[in-house]
């Protein structure tokens, strides 16, 4: 039976029953956690141990760990990441080695924690105009050093086990607008867009997961581009990422339709997966149920995204820690 296209989260620390047997009946494709459902690790793990239970399998569950202010794990029980963009700045010539290293601890920690993916790398350019929900989470305003950068990012969560989630489809850097509550639109020429914001995404095409953005890119299309069957042949195509694309949050305001027309409307235009967060329990079932069940292409995808999830290299970690804090000039995580 193919998965359902969706990927939900829970209301708290552990499943209320209703959560369970919805979980049981909608058999979404995976889970995404948020800060309110993360207190120890000893919880977490119960927590996505629950979240398999219900739906009778590994599923993918995955979280928002970027570091800076996108980070939903946090100390006493985790580790402290400095903002990408500041984390890169301090790394310096030793930025590519230094990114591989901090996502490999990265995903140390959420591998302990019961989970196997991370909304990460996020290789949208940084640019004058970013919003600044954006910018310091950028690597830079190069296409070729992000794309290094996000490979090296996204080699660490790979050799770590878990799975990394590319974004923002097909590049996010130009909006001067929070997505969460606005719609971007992009005024940028075709042909300027392709040398620079998709350029990143075509070199990291072999990443598992994208992630869509929720923006107007007005040369090429006047819908956002999670509801563009034009921007979805313009990822699969120009870009080249034939693995599995699941939408940005389509609760965001940036999306002015209801649930459902947004989660139907993301799988008509060429998304695999829709991802919905932040809402209550009978607002998951109406996603769940517009979502539907993956086609066999997306079927394809999530299963060939689910071979990528290996079992952890055997790495010492404090020699890596070590190793990145020298690289760091001895400044630590944070």
């Amino acid at each position: 039976m193919p998965f359902g296209a969706a990927i939900i989260d829970a209301d708290g620390t552990r499943l209320t029953a209703e959560e369970k047997a919805f979980f049981r009946d909608a058999d979404p494709f995976g889970f995404i956690l948020f800060a309110r459902n993360i207190e120890t690790p000893e919880q977490t793990y119960a927590l996505c141990s629950e979240m398999r239970d219900a739906v009778g399998r590994e599923a993918v569950i995955t979280v928002d760990q970027e570091g800076g202010r996108v980070q939903r794990m946090r100390a006493p029980h985790w580790r402290e990441w400095m903002p990408p963009l500041d984390f890169v700045a301090r790394a310096g010539e030793n930025a590519q080695r230094a990114m591989y290293l901090m996502y490999r601890l990265i995903a140390d920690e959420l591998r302990a924690a019961g989970i196997d993916s991370n909304c990460a790398p996020m290789v949208d350019l940084a640019g004058a105009e970013t919003h600044e929900f954006l910018r310091n989470r950028c690597y830079s305003d190069n296409p070729d050093r992000v794309a290094i950068l996000g490979q090296a990012a996204a080699d660490g969560m790979l050799a770590g086990g878990v799975l990394p989630i590319l974004k923002h489809m097909p590049g996010h850097g130009r909006a001067t607008m929070d997505s969460h509550f606005d719609l971007p639109r992009i005024t940028a020429a075709a042909e300027d867009l392709a040398h620079t914001d998709f350029a990143p995404f075509r070199a990291l095409r072999d990443v598992p997961m994208g992630m869509t953005a929720h923006l107007v890119y007005e040369a090429l299309d006047n819908r956002p581009a999670t509801l563009s069957p034009v921007m979805m042949d313009l990822i699969r195509q120009e870009i080249g990422f034939d693995n599995l694309v699941m939408t940005d949050d389509i609760s965001m305001k940036a999306l002015s339709g209801t649930l459902a027309q947004n989660a139907a409307g993301s799988i008509a235009a060429g998304c695999d997966v829709v991802l919905f967060c932040n809402a209550p329990l009978a607002d998951r079932r109406a996603v769940c149920d517009a979502a539907g069940t993956m086609t066999p292409a997306a079927q394809t995808r999530a299963e060939r995204a689910l071979a990528m999830r290996k079992k952890p290299d055997d790495v010492d970690i404090p020699a890596l820690e070590r190793e990145l804090e020298a690289l760091l000039g001895g400044a630590g995580h944070g």
